[in-house]
């Protein structure tokens, strides 16, 4: 049995097939960021798991493709914890997230570049055979532009300063607890600060047709195409530009018209990109 894993900050999606390609069951568990949950937390997240902790023994591969897995240290903190709680894989892969979106959209000989909008954000470049990374990831504080906690970090900002329209922010403030003393403690003192923010996106998403709300989103997503994608790729506007995400997914309407701004050429836009996943695992891993 191999497991093939796309994880979030939010949450991560598990399926596991056999050794022939078969689906044999498919689970999730809270997001599994090493640069903001310790191991602790990632092992429990896992064996609180029943599928998981029931069939632990029996996992020969992980493929496992997350936020915060960009860098060596975290890679190695995560491939610890799989090494231990499934312990007779045999191989265990950790590879960021984009590779995850990489093998859900593009095609292989084609140049694209390939973007999250989720609780984070990144882009990459495909040059039809290897994934580039132009700008390395700073993280949630730094980067992030037009995610699920850029758009959190604004919202909470602006109803602070009374800058959201009047009926909007009652409306927020019943959804939400907005206290000075929950906000800094939920960013301060509890795991998992930027999926935190994330949460926020709900409301944006639900309300997206007021004014507010379409200038919020529409500079959110202008500063994530200008610095990540035309300030970068010469070719873009010659190339597709995929889009993996929720973030994407829910405000692709608004998305596909920034991107038009900018004469550059949407490709394919998912929710999530398990499912590319698995087909790409099924014809390229376990059929070899």
């Amino acid at each position: 049995m191999i497991l093939v894993v796309d994880s979030g900050s939010t949450k991560t999606d598990w399926i596991a097939l056999s050794d022939d390609g078969k689906h044999l069951f498919q689970t999730q568990t809270l997001g599994l960021n090493p640069q903001v949950l310790s191991q602790e937390i990632i092992r429990e997240r896992i064996v609180n798991n029943f599928d998981l902790s029931k069939h632990s023994s029996e996992v020969s591969g992980l493929y496992f493709y997350g936020a915060g897995c960009g860098v060596e240290k975290p890679r190695s903190l995560i491939k610890e914890v799989f090494e231990e709680v499934f312990s007779n894989a045999q191989e265990v892969t950790i590879k960021e997230d984009t590779y995850a979106a990489l093998y859900a959209t593009a095609i292989k000989g084609r140049k694209s570049v390939i973007c999250i909008l989720g609780t984070g954000s990144n882009c990459s470049y495909f040059n039809g055979e290897i994934l580039e990374q132009k700008v390395k990831s700073l993280g949630y504080i730094i980067m992030d532009d037009a995610s699920g906690n850029y758009f959190g970090r604004q919202l909470i900002r602006d109803y602070k300063f009374g800058k959201i329209p009047q009926i909007l922010a009652q409306k927020f403030e019943t959804e939400y607890d907005l206290s000075s003393e929950n906000i800094k403690n939920q960013l301060y003192k509890h795991p998992n600060p930027n999926t935190y923010l994330a949460t926020f996106a709900r409301f944006l998403i639900e309300n997206k047709d007021e004014p507010y709300m379409q200038k919020l989103i529409r500079k959110g997503l202008t500063l994530f195409i200008e610095h990540q994608v035309v300030m970068q790729f010469p070719n873009a506007k010659e190339i597709p530009i995929h889009f993996v995400g929720s973030i994407g997914f829910y405000l692709q309407k608004e998305l596909k018209e920034v991107l038009s701004s900018f004469e550059l050429t949407s490709g394919t836009i998912l929710k999530r990109p398990i499912d590319g996943l698995v087909k790409y695992h099924r014809e390229f891993i376990i059929s070899k």
